[in-house]
This record gives C-alpha cells, structure tokens and sequence, in this order.
C-alpha cells in the first residue's frame, strides 16, 4: 500500500524532489466522495424523470421491498469473507431473521414475496463495528470485505438508473445495423432461439435462472479467491470483483454511444407498435440495404451492445481457472465456470436478448480489462501494454464497422465473417498466450496485498 512519508518536510512544499503520492486515506476519502456524488446526481436525474433513483432503491432495501433479492445476499456473503467463522454464523442468522421478521410484516399487510432487507441491514452494522469497535487486522479485513459487498450493491442500483437513462439518451436504435452484421455471422441469435423453443421448458428455466443469478456465480467465484484472507491477513493482488466492477463501470458507457435493444423486441412480438415484423425467433428476417435509426418506445433499455452478460460470464470463466499462486482450481469450480458461461452465451442469444455482434463485443471488451487488470505485481509490460491497446483498438473497430460498414459486411457474409471472427480469435490467443499459456510454478505465498 501506498502510504504518506512518516518523514517530516524539509524546507515544505515539493523543493526536496519528492513527488506527493496520495495516501489510502485520502484515496478512500475521495473515492468515497464521488461515489455519493454520483449516488445523488443520478438520483437527481430519476426523480426529475419519474423512476426509482439509487438512493430512494436504497432506502427500499432498509424499510421498504426490496427491488433484488440476489445481489443483497450476495453483497452480504462478500462481506462474510472478512470475519471469522462465529461472526459469519452470527451474521447470517441475523439477516435471515430480520427478512423473515419483514416478510411477516410485509405478508400480513398484504405485500409480496421479498427478501434481501436482513443482508443490506447486517451488511451496514458490519461496517459500523469494524469501524467502532474492532482493531488491527481484524478490522481491517472486515472493512475490506465489507466495502466489496456495498460496491456490488451499490453498482446494482447505478445500473439500474443507468438503463433507464439509456433510454432517454438514446429514444433511435441501431438495431437494422447490427442485424445485417449478424448475418455475416450465421444469424446466432435466430438459430439458438429456435433450439431453445425446440428443447422446451426445462432448458428455457435453467437459462433463465442463470442468466438472473449472475451474482451468484461472481459471488461463489470470489469467496473462493479470497478463502485464507481472514486466517492470514492477506489479499490477492487481483480477484473478480475487481473485474466485475470496472466491466460495468465501463460497459453502460457504450449503451449511449451504440443503443440497441435486441432481435426480440425489434423483429418480434415484444417490440409491439415498434417492432418491425414478427420474425424472432423462426424467420430470419429480409436483408435491408438501407438501414437506419428506428426511432423506439421509451420503457425497453438500449443494453445491448457490448452484451456485459458475456463479459461478466466470461470474466466468472477465467478467474475460475487458476488459484492466486497460478496452480490450477479444482474441478468443481473449473466446470461450474465453464457451465455458467456456456449457460450465459445461451441466454442471451436463445430469449433473443442479443445479437451475436454484441457477444463478441463484450468479449473483446472483457478481455482488454482483465488484461490491464491481471496480474498487477507484473507492471506495464510490453505484452499487457499490447494486449490493452490492442483490445481497446478491435472494440472500437468492431463498433465503427458495425455501425459504417454493416452493408458491406452483409454484402460480402462470408468473407467479413471471416475478417471478424478471425480477428476476435487471434486476440483470444494473444491473451491465452499472455496469461495462461504457461502455468507458473506456485508460489510459497500468493501475490498479495496486505490489507
């Protein structure tokens, strides 16, 4: 950790050549700052918009129903990596009776089925002990922990906002671009969609349940990186969350850039007055040299492109691979990961949520964070330099040519086909050749950071 010089200043100011470097402190403190800024423009923004800002979401989970009921719990078992096995028992029991007491509440006034006010309650009086009441490294794995559950609870409720803010910043959608790009790619979403209706219920429950419970999985992933933090004291140097939080910090940006809503509202019965035929998922529909802007109905989020399910699902993939010290992570977690994207890729495409494009955008995308995020005890190689620039320049390139150059790319299918998913497979090398070509010999302790 980076902290203040415990020198005192000679002659003041920065005439003895040291450059300040801000301490943890003062990090956190303005880390702190802009998240409650930003907490309360977007709520600002909601409220002026008639729909549920971050902080009036926030006060649901504390007195009211809460709007989620897997990203509370999910934050709370973050936070449980930090404490010792009585205080984890302790604080489960206590959040399970608290959403039961509301529930009583909620069911005898006639409310509906919610839980998740017990985790974001304990959650909260975690932080309040750690910070009163506890010291030394007890304390501060505690905070650490804890912070990681209210940033994924707190990113939750941006998100939120966000995608209703997509909608008013982008009312015409792309839609009649992606699709002919799409068709370059063997139209993916249309073939998937139909074998996911051929397959019938039980297949369509699985996809569902895990394309709603991604935060599971991230959370399930995480606890097992961080398992030792609480006996020694020592963080990883990298671990999903991280991850996560960067991807959709990054990710609803583009949303702005390039709307699109997906196959199943634009070319099928989900898309109502604004759809343009009745195609998804058993027609491909006509191709349209003269694509434009759709102008769009103002409740459907323009979340399609990049597509972060595959990002997310993607990063749950690779950090499932490999321990902090490099050896290989067991077979349970190894296929869960691999199950779960697999899962993903078929959610996403088979409800016609996305289009193929947008797939191998959000793969690009998750691929040029993890790279300048992995592995930070390395540095700014040539290599990690490469494969950042490299993948930041593909994204930009797939999204211009997706939205410039998608007549000739359905003109010319085959070929363009070929240029992009060859592109897309020549930088998945590069990063397997970057990080997981070779498997390092393992450490006698990981590379850490001493919370």
């Amino acid at each position: 950790m980076l902290l203040d010089d415990p020198r005192p200043e000679s002659g003041g100011g920065v005439g003895g050549g040291r450059m300040w470097v801000p301490s943890r402190r003062v990090r956190i403190v303005v880390g702190l700052t802009a998240i409650l800024l930003l907490l309360i423009a977007l709520q600002v923004v909601a409220s002026r918009n008639d729909f549920v800002g971050p902080l009036q979401s926030l006060l649901y989970d504390y007195v009211g129903t809460p709007r989620s009921v897997t990203v509370p719990w999910a934050g709370l078992g973050l936070a449980l990596v930090g404490l010792s096995w009585r205080r984890r028992g302790i604080a489960l029991g206590a959040a399970l009776g608290i959403d039961l007491a509301y529930q009583a509440v909620r069911t005898l006034t006639g409310g509906p089925l919610a839980l998740g006010n017990g985790p974001v309650i304990v959650l909260t009086a975690i932080v309040a002990l750690a910070f009163w009441r506890w010291h030394g490294v007890e304390r501060a794995n505690a905070l650490h922990a804890a912070a990681l559950g209210i940033l994924l609870t707190l990113s939750s409720k941006v998100a939120e906002v966000w995608l209703y803010f997509t909608m008013i910043a982008g009312p015409d959608v792309l839609d009649e671009h992606v699709v002919l790009v799409d068709h370059a790619l063997g139209n993916p979403s249309w073939v998937v969609g139909q074998f996911v209706e051929w397959a019938g219920p039980v297949l369509y429950a699985v996809l569902h349940w895990v394309y709603i419970e991604l935060p599971v999985a991230a959370m399930i992933v995480t606890i097992w990186q961080l398992r030792r933090v609480q006996r020694t004291g020592v963080w990883p140097s990298h671990y999903l969350v991280r991850t996560f939080l960067v991807i959709g910090l990054v990710g609803p940006i583009v949303y702005v850039i390039f709307p699109v809503v997906g196959p199943m509202f634009v070319y099928g019965v989900d898309g109502k007055a604004f759809s343009l035929g009745d195609y998804w998922p058993n027609v491909v529909p006509p191709i349209d040299f003269t694509p434009g802007a759709l102008p769009f109905d103002t409740i459907t989020p323009r979340n399609c492109m990049p597509s972060l399910h595959t990002a997310w699902a993607l990063s749950i993939f690779i950090h499932s691979r490999r321990d902090a010290d490099g050896s290989r992570a067991p077979n349970w977690l190894r296929w869960g990961g691999t199950f779960w994207l697999l899962a993903t890729l078929g959610a996403t495409l088979g409800f016609g949520y996305h289009y193929g494009a947008d797939l191998v955008a959000g793969a690009v995308l998750l691929l040029a964070v993890e790279s300048a995020l992995r592995a930070p005890e390395r540095g700014w190689d040539r290599t990690r330099i490469n494969l950042v620039g490299g993948g930041a320049a593909l994204f930009a390139a797939l999204l211009i040519a997706y939205r410039y150059l998608s007549v000739p790319i359905a003109e010319n299918p085959v070929s363009a086909g070929i240029v992009i998913l060859g592109v897309f497979g020549a930088y998945v090398w590069a990063f397997y050749r970057a990080w997981f070509a070779e498997t390092p010999v393992p450490a006698a302790a990981p590379a850490a950071v001493r919370a």
